[in-house]
C-alpha cells in the first residue's frame, strides 16, 4: 500500500489546534467596495471549522 499523502491545498487553509481546526474566512480577496464596513469587519480573522466538516478535514490531514 502507499504512502498517506497530505492535501495539500487542505493543508495550507486549516491549521489543527487543541479544539478543532482553524481557518479564515471566505469572500474577502476583492471586489469589497460592495460589501459594507461591518461585514469585512466580521470577516476578519480566524474561525474555528464546524463540527460537520471535522471528519472531512481530518481524513484530509490524515498524513500529519
Amino acid at each position: 500500500m502507499s504512502k498517506a499523502k497530505t492535501h495539500s491545498g487542505a493543508a495550507k487553509r486549516f491549521k489543527k489546534t487543541a479544539s478543532g481546526y482553524k481557518h479564515k474566512h471566505a469572500f474577502k480577496s476583492h471586489i469589497l467596495t460592495k460589501m459594507t464596513t461591518k461585514r469585512k469587519r466580521q470577516l476578519r480573522g480566524t474561525s474555528l471549522l464546524n463540527a460537520a466538516d471535522k471528519p472531512a478535514v481530518d481524513r484530509m490531514l490524515r498524513a500529519n
